[in-house]
């Protein structure tokens, strides 16, 4: 039976920052909608979901593909966000689409919603149904888009900014394809795991000061992304009333030896969360992020030349939020905060959220501090408050 489907959002949002300065965009959004649609039967199915934004780019794609079903199988092809690992945000396994940081005051909404901040890619995506708990899917994406960011406006991040001339290789080539198999599975007691392999690009540019032969004096710049392969395990499950999930994952890139400077070091890379009530109806939720760079040793001997020299072994991330409903759940007050511990900085973000059938309002804002140095503390005078309203249809 053939069914059409049609759902969406309107928004309005305001974001005015304490330390006030000229930005194209420093009232946000202000009115933006969404509209989702979908249609097919049980075999065959289109989904379009479009974002309309007056204020910048007026009409773009969210989400656009087909899908055909042959019994456990299933086959889709089209603009895509997927989701792999089982972190609530920027795990170590969800590697096939980039991440968009080129506005930070869409940060609270990005963890809340995780695909709010992803940049959907074209892929093809295949896969077969295991019994009643077990699937495999396979992705292939045909070329490859890095992490965004601002490239002007006061979210540029320092390591962006460039007074040289800079050589950015064409990622849309087949030379940059990138796939990978997943397997996942439902266990007795509440537990699932997954396992996955990818062979991609790392989505952090390695950035190289070129010098003519013979010169002080630099040229260029160049701006590379390494191919790598990882490996990765996620677990999930319920123990002593605490949701758990955990991922971890060794990526190996083709500086396998520690010693070519153009090339980022092998690494391994884990995260750890849970979320839990606990009294008084309060809800509490926290996760560690972390990489470890392989091979240390060898990035010292190079030292001169190499990327990552002066960078720590280790980045570790941590985010924890507290939060508690009022008024028959439909007040919620809480506080986030992401901190990075070598960096020594961070972000909080307050929030109240009121919710009253398909109507959200929502009062919060972004406090950056820590050095100025760190990804976090960089936006030292940017921090903002933000009032947004939404109705879902």
């Amino acid at each position: 039976m053939f069914s059409l489907n049609i759902s969406g959002e309107a928004a309005a949002s305001l974001a005015g920052y304490v330390n006030g300065g000229a930005d194209e965009n420093a009232l946000g959004d202000i009115f933006s909608w969404k509209l989702n649609f979908s249609a097919g039967t049980s075999a065959v199915k289109g989904v379009v979901n479009l974002n309309l934004t007056p204020a910048a780019q007026p009409v773009a794609i969210d989400e656009a593909y087909m899908g055909l079903s042959f019994g456990r199988a299933d086959i889709e092809a089209g603009l895509r966000k997927l989701t792999w690992g089982r972190a609530d945000s920027f795990g170590p396994l969800d590697v096939i689409n980039p991440t968009d940081y080129s506005d930070m005051t869409r940060m609270g909404d990005g963890l809340r919603d995780g695909g709010i901040l992803k940049i959907p890619r074209p892929l093809v995506r295949a896969s077969y149904r295991i019994g009643s708990s077990a699937a495999i899917e396979g992705v292939f994406v045909p070329n490859f888009e890095p992490d965004r960011f601002a490239q002007t406006g006061r979210w540029v991040p320092a390591d962006e900014s460039a007074s040289l001339p800079v050589d950015v290789p064409d990622t849309a080539a087949l030379d940059y394809a990138q796939w990978g198999v997943r397997f996942t599975a439902s266990l007795a007691g509440a537990t699932d795991i997954g396992v996955q392999y990818f062979h991609g690009r790392l989505a952090r540019a390695a950035v190289l000061t070129v010098y003519p032969p013979l010169s002080l004096t630099p040229s260029h710049i160049t701006r590379a992304y390494n191919s790598y392969h990882q490996i990765g395990v996620d677990w999930a499950g319920i123990l002593f009333g605490c949701n758990l999930r955990a991922e971890a994952a060794a990526n190996i890139t083709e500086d396998r030896m520690g010693s070519d400077g153009g090339v980022y070091n092998p690494f391994l890379a884990w995260s750890f969360g849970f979320d839990r009530d606990v009294f008084w109806g309060i809800n509490i939720k926290a996760q560690c992020s972390e990489t470890i760079r392989l091979l240390d040793e060898r990035t010292n001997d190079y030292a001169l030349f190499d990327i990552e020299a002066d960078r720590d072994v280790t980045e570790t991330l941590v985010i924890a939020a507290v939060s508690k409903k009022f008024f028959h759940d439909e007040l919620e007050a809480g506080v986030t905060v992401l901190w990075g511990l070598e960096g020594k900085d961070f972000l909080l973000i307050p929030s109240v959220v009121w919710t009253k059938g398909a109507v959200r309002a929502e009062l919060s804002g972004g406090i950056f501090g820590g050095a100025r140095d760190g990804q976090f503390g960089q936006y030292g005078d940017n921090s903002f408050i933000k009032a947004a309203m939404k109705y879902t249809f």
